[in-house]
Formats: structure tokens, sequence, C-alpha cells
């Protein structure tokens, strides 16, 4: 089979498209042929080492994990021998181990739980590959750490993103009164899927503005906790899930540090999250996007040749929602959408 590969640590041009042997799934693994897979910050962190502390775990000299790619959908083409509740010829989509490849195992990567679904019939392979990680984030950010409730208001930082746009449309069916946060190319896009208020960064500071806010989603990491406390009502939250992509590690233990000890004063709470994959909650936002209550941003599509290219534009930090790669079925289709099917602000490749 094709798969993306990469044997030393570095930029996108590690990547190679390369002939492997065709994996075979262990007792209670699914084997999946690929439709789609979408890139992630994780993915391309992996893939140039991390900070020390973390190359330690990943291969101090040589990359452990040398296939990248956690998010996927696709069908199921084989079982383990202990079978699983899934069978050859189910559309799923959820986690993985080397999503970028023409086959992939639903196998734990570095201690995240491999998770699939099955996926609704009136969403596609690209819609539902660009779900797992990113709208986990957002539904366990906002659900559970921001605890919403009906009526509140929310402020998300960095709306134009790949959690971020998830962020809007789940906060909205939760009940909030949605305030995004991006770039002035991006307004009448955040605006369209759902938020009641667009502030565009390069005209206004929010932080500086007299609104407060119940939750604050920070999917950016741009502006001191201070400032973010201060625009958060008395028992208000901030929930951190983003960093800017050049923060060194002693930058992040200091605000994950001072986000706990702010925490400890009365009133306004502040955490660091990370989303933990599950089923329950990917059934959840399964069920919203055959509903319609939620649409995967898909900014642009690459080939699975061409995924050194998706990791060169998603690594720029301006994608608008996710970036996808494609992977032809057996009768050399690509898991193409209808424009119906996802909003698609940018272009194809």
């Amino acid at each position: 089979m094709k798969a993306i590969v990469y044997r030393d640590y570095g930029s996108p041009d590690v990547l190679r498209c390369e002939e492997i042997e065709k994996p075979i799934p262990g007792d209670n693994e699914v084997l999946i042929r690929v439709r789609a897979a979408s890139v992630n910050p994780l993915d391309w962190k992996l893939m140039k080492g991390g900070p020390f502390p973390v190359r330690v775990l990943l291969g101090l000299g040589k990359p452990k994990v040398k296939r990248p790619g956690v998010d996927v959908a696709g069908v199921v083409e084989a079982i383990g021998r202990k079978g699983t509740q899934f069978k050859p010829g189910d559309a799923v989509f959820g986690t993985c181990r080397g999503a970028f490849a023409e086959y992939a195992i639903s196998a734990s990567v570095l201690g995240m739980k491999s998770v699939l679904v099955k996926k609704p019939d009136n969403v596609t392979f690209e819609q539902a590959a660009s779900v797992p990680v990113a709208a986990l984030t957002a539904l366990q950010g906002l659900r559970d750490k921001g605890r919403i409730q009906p009526g509140q208001s929310v402020l998300v930082n960095g709306a134009a993103g790949g959690v971020g746009t998830f962020a809007v449309q789940i906060a909205k069916v939760l009940g909030a009164n949605v305030t995004g946060v991006c770039g002035a190319g991006n307004v009448d896009m955040v605006r369209s899927i759902g938020a009641d208020r667009v502030i565009d960064y390069t005209r206004e500071d929010f932080t500086t503005g007299k609104q407060r806010y119940d939750v604050l989603l920070d999917c950016v990491g741009n502006h001191s906790l201070f400032a973010c406390r201060r625009i958060l009502n008395r028992t208000g939250r901030l929930v951190l899930i983003g960093a800017p992509s050049d923060a060194s590690v002693t930058a992040l233990l200091a605000r994950t540090i001072g986000a706990l000890v702010l925490s400890l004063f009365p009133g306004r709470k502040m955490c660091f999250f990370i989303a933990k994959v599950n089923s329950e909650d990917l059934t959840v936002l399964s069920d919203l996007m055959a509903t319609g209550k939620i649409k995967a941003v898909i900014d642009k599509r690459y080939r699975l040749s061409d995924t050194a290219g998706a990791f060169r534009y998603a690594e720029k930090g301006h994608a608008r929602g996710k970036v996808v790669v494609t992977v032809e079925d057996g009768d050399g289709h690509e898991a193409r959408l209808r424009p119906s099917d996802a909003i698609t602000p940018g272009s194809e490749r």
C-alpha cells in the first residue's frame, strides 16, 4: 500500500509517500481502508520531534512513530480475530495510527486511545475526517471545562481555526450567545457558522473591551492570563487549549502554572485542557453532524501524494477550519465533497 512515512525529524520535507506492507489488524483491532484524513497540530509537532522532554518519548535520535496521522474516515476492510462491533464494509470515522495512507489500523498512538464510530450516511468522508481531535476538543472544552449553560456569553479566540470553527457551532447548540475572534478575511465565514458577534483582531483587542463573558475558550494563547481574566464575569471560566506555535516549553509551563495559581482565588477559574478521545462524545458529534447542527469548515484538500504540502500549509497557522487529505477508493475515486456538504472557504489542491 501507499503510505506517508518519515524516518527523520524535521520540516514537511522529511515526509515521503512510499510503498510499504499492508498492515494486519491485531485481535481487537480494525483495518480501515482510508478515504480521508485531516491534519492536526499534533501531527506536524510530532514530525518535528517536539521539545526535548517530548523527544525522549518519541525517540532521541530517530522517531519511533514513523507514520503520521490520527484523524481518519474510511471503510472497514478487515477485523481482528476477536472481532469488534464493526464488520467489513462499515463506513467509520475516528482516530487511528498512521491515517495518511491507503490503509490504517485502529491502534493507539503514544497513549492516545483509538476510537471509531459509524459515519452517518449523509456525511462525507472528508467532513467526518475533520471531526475527531478538533471537534472533541471544542465539545469537551466548552461543555465539561467551560460548563456552558443556555443564555451564557461565550468568546472563542481563534474562531476561524480547526477547533474554533467547531467551538462556535457547538456553543450555539448548547444555547450560548457567541462572540468569535478572527482576522478580517474570516469575519463573514465565522458569522456564517453561527457567531452572534465577530471581532476582527486586526482592528480591536477583545481584552480591552467592556464586554464580559461567562466562558472564554482560548485557541490561540496570544494574550496574557491577566488580560483574559479581566474580561470574565465573576464566576467566569477561561479554558486554554492553544498557544503560539513558537512558544517555548518554559513559556507553556509558566502559563499552565499561572492558570492554576490564579484559579486558587475566589471566582474566576482557569484551566489548560487536552481532549480525551471516547466513543460517547464521538457519537454525540456524529449525531450533530447527521442532523446538520454542525458542519466541518474545510479550507484546502490535498491528495495523499501531496501530504507534505498539506503539512506546510497547516503549520503556517492560518488555515480556515481544517486541512484534509483525500485517498482514492478502490475504483479510483476520491472522497470528494458536494458543495452543500461542508463550508469550503479555500481552494483545492
